[in-house]
This record gives structure tokens, C-alpha cells and sequence, in this order.
């Protein structure tokens, strides 16, 4: 028996114990291939799955890796299942390939046995068009959908059918003042071994200059997709400053800007607005010859996106995230259909660098009184949350939050917009929600970013793509507490580097013993996975 954190069992669990010395250089590594199930206080239980495995293999660790990282940090010996199941998984992946000769795609693989089982699958039959000497011929429009049913499958395809070049544009970093950092660098050489797929870095570590590095490297036509308008005009703010790009070279395609350019920057809402049942924006994706195509914040994809990404195989797919998590359990499409996971830099490493800052992580409970209990007693389930989320003994706590940090840039983040304007008005602070105009929500994010406003009450417009790097304490008063999407975009806004150096404070106010601490269960797991600890408190004790 050896003194690591881990117990690994036969059903493909993992228990880490935290509280052990080597717990966090064990979990480091245990991210890279497991997913995190559960995060109680003393031990987290991780589950190695198929498509962590196959993600842990595209980014360029093999079985080997897995099996040693597991040997070295066990209290005990691995049970033989697990090991010969991680091997044979590990196996699968690019054992069909899909590549390309003169006359279009090609399904190729070495085992014929496997060839055999795919190819007798109806749903993948209806992707063929018939033998040749080499394999099968797929059908020239299905590439995208056979990745998916090959993964459904448990076969996933390793693509080599390469991509069109797309239309070159003249695009240089201007860096004259600064350096892409070395795991900046890493990202984008991994990415264009690849060709396709996923960059996971924290918010706040700099996904938009992965992007902008993709496009000095490749040099072509590129189409943007993000989250929101604000996110438009960030992205394009930060290309102006550091790339030789200049106004007229980037467009706007959103519901108040329908312009194209060399590099075009469109939001996921506008592609997928209907009009009469159609997609009314879908011709933007073949607007131009794209030699690169970046899907932003790619965890929130809108599953329409999915099946328009089916069709565009042939050109370069770059994501950026700070978690693959997806509350709708589509990480398999992103797989199949972005591409793999093909960097991805815990917090805590970048951290420890110096470019995020540190955060402490406290959830804070407060007691019901009297009559709102009854109310949630006799409350059906949305109603319960919502009783739970929206407590009127949250104000006087806020208030209190707010004295210990007098004069720091402070979020008061919810999810109800009534409750937002009652906060708002209460304490007095500035709101700002879905609601808010964009050059008046612009302006105040310019007010707090130059200390004008030390407090702004925010709906969940904030969790996209907002860049508040003074922010150094949020309080989250309400929220989807079973999201951990939704968990790293808030705490991401409070990891942007300061100034002075100070630690970020992140709190969660729960009432106790509701609908809302359980589901907080959640937000705890996404604060493991990460790395970061946090504090169960009292309302009394802040």
C-alpha cells in the first residue's frame, strides 16, 4: 500500500481524499481524463469516462500517461478492469479514419472486424455510398454527421480529410508592448496540429489573443460567432489593439449590423433566427470563403449551431471555453463536431504564473424567517427555488459584505430581475440587466472599470464575455445554482489580475436547508474541479 490521495475502483470511480498533501498535484492530473461527479468537504468522487479519455488522447496523452498518473497517486494497486478498459478505450480512438483522395472522403481503418460493425449500422450505412479498395466512400455532405454516429458508436473517427484554405487575408500580431504567453503559444500550436477543436482556458487568461494568434498564423478569411453584442464589440476592440487589423477590415453581423468583412463577427442569435421556419441568417456561413471559423464561449452553443457545424467540416473550427461542461449533455457533439479538446490549462496553473488572480470562495447560509419557511413549505418546486433564491434575509447580509469591502469593486450578481431592482433601489447601487440599452450598458462597465462606480447590481447579462478586471469581490445573490456553465463565467469575472495584487473574494448567499443549498451542490464540484477551495459560513460570522 503507498500513501497516495487516490482510491481508484473497479467501476471506473475515483475518491480523492482532499485533505492529503498530494491532493492537488493528483487532481491536476486526474482532470485531464475524469470527470468530477461529487465534491463534499473530505473526499471528491471522479468518474473516468469514454469521451475524457478520448478527449485526454487528443490532446496528446496515451494510455501509458493515464494508467502511470493513475499508479503513482493510488493507495492501492489498480484493479485489472479498470486498467485494460482504459487501454481498449484509449484504443478506439482513430482506429476509423476519415481521409480523403481524388474523387472526395474516404472511412478507412485497419481492423476489418471494426469496419465490419460500423458499416453494418443503418444510421451510419444511410453516410456511405459503397466499398472501394480502401474502405468506404462517405457521402460528400456527411462528414460531420458521421463523426457523430461513429462516437455514438464508441468508435470515434480521428478526421484527416483536411480543410479548405479559404480565402487569404494579411493578418500580424502587433506586439510590439507584449509577448503571448508560453501556455498562450502552447494553445495555438496544439490547435493547428489539429486543425480543429477545443482551447479550455480560464476567463481572464487571454482566449481572445489564442484567437487572434490562430488568425495571424493562418492568415485567412474569419468568421467569429459569440455570445452577444457586447462580446462583438470586445472582440473587436481587442483585435484593433493587437493585430495590424484595421476598422474597415472587421464587420458586425447582428440583429443592428448586417456588414461583411475579411474578419466578420456575428452572434449565435442571429444565426439562429427564423423567419417563416427557416433560418434566415444561415447563407452568412458560406458569405464568404472562411478559412477559420471561432466559436466563442463554445459551452453555450445553441443546439441549432450543432447541426449548421455538421455542414461546415471542411473549414477550421477553433472553440474557446473556460469549461467543456454543458448543462444540456451535448459535450459529445462538441467532440464530434468543433473538434476535441486540444489544450486545456488548469486555473490554478495560470494562477500560480501570476495571471489570474487568487480568489477565497465562501458560501454563506442564512435562516428563513418564520413566515417565508411556511411559504416554502407549501411552495411546488420552481416556486420553492425561487422563495429560496429571491429571501428578503439576503439584503441584510449584502449589507453587511458590502461594509467589509467598502470602496473595492464589488458584483452583486441575481437571476430575478425583480429582485435585482429591488437590490438596485435598496442599497442604492446602479443596475444593469438584458434590458439595459448597449451604450448605456457600455458606459457603466466604463464607469466601474475607472473606479467612478465601486458596486453594480448585474443580471446574468454579465456572465458573457464582460471584461471588468478591477472586479476583486462578487456577491452572488441568486442564480442557476445547478449550472456549473454558469459558475465559471462569475467567478472568471473576478480572476482578472490586479493591481495591487489582491486575493478575489467570491461569495454565494443560500438559504439554509432549501432547494437552493442543494443545488449548490454543483457550484461546489465546479470550485473543485478548478482547484479552489471555499467556506461554509454563517450569516453571523461575516
Amino acid at each position: 500500500m503507498s500513501p497516495g490521495p487516490l482510491i481508484v475502483q473497479s467501476d471506473r470511480t475515483v475518491l480523492l481524499e482532499t485533505g492529503h498533501p498530494d491532493a492537488s498535484d493528483a487532481r491536476h492530473e486526474l482532470a485531464i481524463f475524469a470527470e468530477l461527479e461529487r465534491a463534499p468537504e473530505h473526499i471528491h468522487t471522479y468518474r473516468i469516462t469514454r469521451l475524457g479519455l478520448w478527449n485526454a488522447r487528443a490532446a496528446g496523452h496515451d494510455a501509458d500517461f493515464i494508467i502511470d498518473s493513475l499508479t503513482r497517486w493510488s493507495k492501492f494497486e489498480l484493479p485489472g478492469s479498470v486498467v485494460s478498459e482504459i487501454r481498449s478505450t484509449i484504443d478506439r480512438f482513430g482506429k476509423l479514419v476519415i481521409t480523403r483522395d481524388d474523387e472526395g472522403l474516404i472511412l478507412v481503418s485497419d481492423s476489418d472486424a471494426v469496419m465490419a460493425e460500423v458499416s453494418s449500422n443503418k444510421k451510419v450505412a444511410e453516410l456511405l455510398e459503397g466499398r472501394v479498395d480502401s474502405g468506404f466512400r462517405i457521402q460528400p455532405w456527411a462528414r460531420g454527421q458521421l463523426k457523430q454516429q461513429l462516437l455514438k458508436l464508441g468508435w470515434p473517427a480521428e478526421d484527416n480529410a483536411g480543410f479548405t484554405p479559404g480565402t487569404p487575408f494579411e493578418i500580424s500580431l502587433d506586439n510590439s508592448d507584449w509577448d503571448l504567453r508560453d501556455y498562450q503559444k502552447q494553445a495555438v500550436a496544439k490547435f493547428q496540429a489539429g486543425g480543429s477543436g477545443v482551447v479550455v482556458l480560464p476567463c481572464g487568461a487571454g482566449k481572445t489573443l489564442v484567437g487572434a494568434a490562430t488568425m495571424a498564423e493562418l492568415q485567412r478569411n474569419t468568421l467569429i460567432l459569440v455570445t452577444n453584442t457586447v462580446a462583438a464589440r470586445q472582440w473587436r476592440d481587442e483585435l484593433l489593439a493587437r493585430t495590424s487589423l484595421q476598422e474597415e477590415d472587421i464587420a458586425e453581423y447582428s440583429g443592428s449590423s448586417k456588414e461583411l468583412a475579411p474578419v466578420t463577427i456575428a452572434t449565435y442569435q442571429i444565426l439562429t433566427t427564423k423567419r417563416k421556419g427557416e433560418f434566415a441568417h444561415l447563407a452568412l456561413l458560406d458569405a464568404r470563403d472562411w478559412g477559420l471559423i471561432i466559436y466563442d464561449e463554445v459551452h453555450l452553443l445553441p443546439a441549432p449551431i450543432f447541426k449548421m457545424t455538421a455542414d461546415l467540416q471542411a473549414r477550421r473550427r477553433l472553440g474557446l471555453t473556460a469549461t467543456l461542461v454543458r448543462e444540456d449533455g451535448r459535450e459529445s457533439d462538441v467532440f464530434s463536431l468543433i473538434g476535441p479538446k486540444r489544450f486545456d490549462a488548469p486555473w490554478k496553473d495560470i494562477e500560480a504564473q501570476g495571471y489570474i488572480a487568487p480568489a477565497e470562495c465562501f458560501e454563506v447560509r442564512v435562516e428563513l424567517p418564520d413566515e417565508e419557511r411556511m411559504e416554502y413549505a407549501i411552495a411546488d418546486g420552481d416556486a420553492r427555488f425561487r422563495i429560496a433564491a429571491t429571501a428578503k434575509a439576503k439584503i441584510p447580509l449584502m449589507k453587511k459584505i458590502l461594509a467589509k469591502h467598502a470602496g473595492e469593486p464589488t458584483l452583486i450578481i441575481g437571476q430575478y430581475l425583480d429582485q435585482i431592482d429591488e437590490v438596485a433601489e435598496l442599497l442604492n447601487i446602479p443596475k444593469l440587466t438584458g434590458q439595459t440599452p448597449v451604450d448605456e450598458r457600455e458606459q457603466l462597465y466604463k464607469d466601474f472599470r475607472s473606479g467612478k462606480l465601486t458596486a453594480l447590481v448585474v443580471s446574468k447579462v454579465a456572465n458573457f464575455s464582460v471584461d471588468l478586471p478591477e472586479a476583486s469581490v462578487a456577491i452572488q445573490i441568486s442564480g442557476a445554482f445547478g449550472s456549473r456553465q454558469e459558475e465559471a463565467q462569475r467567478l472568471g469575472r473576478l480572476l482578472r489580475p490586479k493591481q495591487d495584487g489582491r486575493t478575489a473574494q467570491f461569495y454565494t448567499l443560500i438559504a439554509r436547508d432549501t432547494l437552493e443549498q442543494d443545488f449548490a451542490q454543483n457550484r461546489q464540484r465546479f470550485l473543485a474541479e478548478q482547484g479552489y477551495s471555499y467556506e461554509i459560513l454563517d450569516s453571523d460570522s461575516i
